[in-house]
């Protein structure tokens, strides 16, 4: 590292041009499944556990409910997920899977392999990224 400045050292610069394209990669990926990267992330953290809270779906995937709010509703108006209010405090809005969404998992299970392709990585050096992306994942610190 020659110049501790330089664009090319920073690893804000590489992360931050890598989630940029880490979109574009997954996109034509996900479109015959009729999801968008966003919707995806949803998805699998549905199929992990449903039903699940708004509030509690939004904190899992580090976004804000309004934020997921919007895109929970396009997944509602596909007929793959469904949101209802709990009985014993309405202020509390569940997400579940319709049969639809459960049995969309299915055809998902060929994405990894699919963008680990278009990337030209495998299954190690995929987890080595992950791995090594854990600090700055972590929620930031004082």
């Amino acid at each position: 590292m020659n110049d501790p400045l330089g664009l090319e050292n920073q690893v804000c610069f590489a992360l931050v041009t890598a989630a940029r394209n880490v979109v574009s990669i997954y996109r034509p990926v996900l479109e015959p499944l009729g999801l968008t990267h966003p919707q995806y992330l949803v998805m699998l953290a549905l199929w992990e556990r449903a039903p699940r809270s708004l509030g509690g779906l939004a904190a899992e995937l580090a976004m804000e409910p309004a934020t997921l709010s919007p895109l929970v509703k396009r997944l509602e108006g596909q007929g793959r997920v469904v949101r209802s209010r709990r009985a014993e405090d309405e202020r509390v809005l569940d997400i579940d899977l319709t049969d639809e969404g459960r049995a969309l998992r299915q055809d998902a299970l060929g994405v990894p392999g699919a963008v680990m392709a278009r990337v030209g990585v495998d299954e190690t050096d995929l987890i080595a990224l992950r791995d090594g992306l854990a600090p700055f994942a972590a929620a930031p610190r004082g």
